[in-house]
């Protein structure tokens, strides 16, 4: 019996990519490089060599059951978890591990967001299977870190332990530290230190572990889904789901358990990942991995070449539906965004203020464009 279990996060309603992610559209839902798949497509789809796909788990806010049934029409209404309310990571896993162990007790889970690129997949599937390996054998709480290539202000960090590895894949090594999002001068710090891996939050485990976790250091949480137990995967389900949520505290597994436990372990891996975060790690990574995508001013195209029209522009990222005509001129490293109803011309450099844009226009035109 194949034991293996993947738990998609799909429930993210973020402004970053406005306005070509909205909260009624996000980006996990986006097919950003016109592959034909969204990145939640690509997400089911790199896990599919190791995961049956009746042992995949989408969870999800209850706006977006439609999309995730039109994206993913293999999977039954039962695999598809609907959150009313977002209450971070740490309720959204307990969740889905109630109801897989329902299916298995001896279930060994993957846990993944859905907005994550990977570019060499092959060596992916290679880390997972390993990481699955290890946490069949081992009552551990794996997570995947990235070898880091940049003093990376924007991603968190796992700081290992060299002397403390596990024999059958050295890769894998207990964990000292997470530590958030640092100033920049940390961040080289950590480059230079050789002991420190982006936080890639991908982890592994299996079902009676994390359930033990959830019992021992989120014990509110632990107790609510407890109290539903029986519920899960019956007609009583959803309504008590929405009770329990009401009640529960909005925390994130890193805080609420990773960063607590003690039988945390990290495989330090290096498979071409990104977390795609922002417009300009989405050029970033167009012109690392999309050549192809870029003309020869390093304007990235995220449209039909052939209805922008380009004069003395560079380094900008332009996304345009294809029914439309853009013409640019004179412009050096901005983002051009534009859908039916919003036109987003922002500096690549400036965009942490999208956020500020977005509520902004929500508090003077409501939420239609937002």
């Amino acid at each position: 019996m194949n034991h293996n279990f993947c738990v998609i996060m799909a429930g993210g309603a973020g402004t970053r990519f406005w306005p070509m992610s909205t909260s009624a559209y996000p980006k996990q839902f986006i097919d950003f490089f016109g592959t034909g798949k969204s990145l939640l497509q690509m997400t089911l789809d790199r896990f599919r060599p190791l995961i049956p796909i009746e042992h995949f788990f989408i969870v999800t806010s209850e706006r977006y059951y439609q999309v995730v049934k039109t994206q993913l029409p293999e999977l039954k209404d039962e695999q598809i978890l609907l959150e009313p309310f977002r209450r971070n990571t740490a309720p959204c896993i307990a969740y889905a591990n109630g109801r897989i162990r329902q299916i298995d007790p001896d279930a060994n889970i993957v846990v993944t967001p859905s907005d994550h690129l990977i570019y060499n997949e092959q060596s992916f599937v290679e880390h997972i299977s390993s990481a699955l390996a290890c946490t069949e054998n081992n009552a551990w709480l794996l997570t995947l870190g990235i070898q880091p290539t940049r003093p990376e202000t924007g991603y968190g960090y796992i700081q290992y332990d060299e002397k403390n590895s596990y024999l059958p894949d050295p890769r894998i090594s207990k964990v000292k530290l997470f530590t958030e999002k640092p100033q920049l001068e940390l961040a080289k710090h950590f480059l230079e230190s050789g002991d420190f891996l982006w936080n890639a939050g991908i982890f592994v485990w299996k079902a009676a572990v994390i359930r033990q976790a959830f019992e021992r250091y989120l014990p509110e949480i632990h107790n609510l889904f407890l109290s539903i137990e029986e519920d899960l995967g019956t007609e009583r389900e959803k309504a008590s789901i929405e009770r329990i949520y009401t009640e529960c505290t909005s925390i994130s597994i890193d805080y609420g358990v990773m960063e607590k436990a003690e039988n945390v372990n990290v495989l330090a891996s290096d498979f071409g990942w990104t977390d795609l975060g922002t417009w300009s790690s989405l050029h970033e990574q167009i012109r690392l991995h999309e050549q192809t995508k870029l003309d020869e001013e390093g304007n990235a195209l995220l449209t039909q070449a052939n209805n922008t029209f380009l004069y003395k522009s560079s380094n900008n990222i332009i996304a345009v539906p294809k029914e439309k005509v853009a013409v640019v001129e004179g412009l050096d490293g901005y983002i051009v965004a534009v859908t039916d109803e919003v036109v987003l011309i922002c500096r690549k450099e400036e965009e942490q203020n999208i956020r500020q844009f977005v509520t902004d226009v929500q508090i003077v035109k409501g939420d239609i464009f937002v």
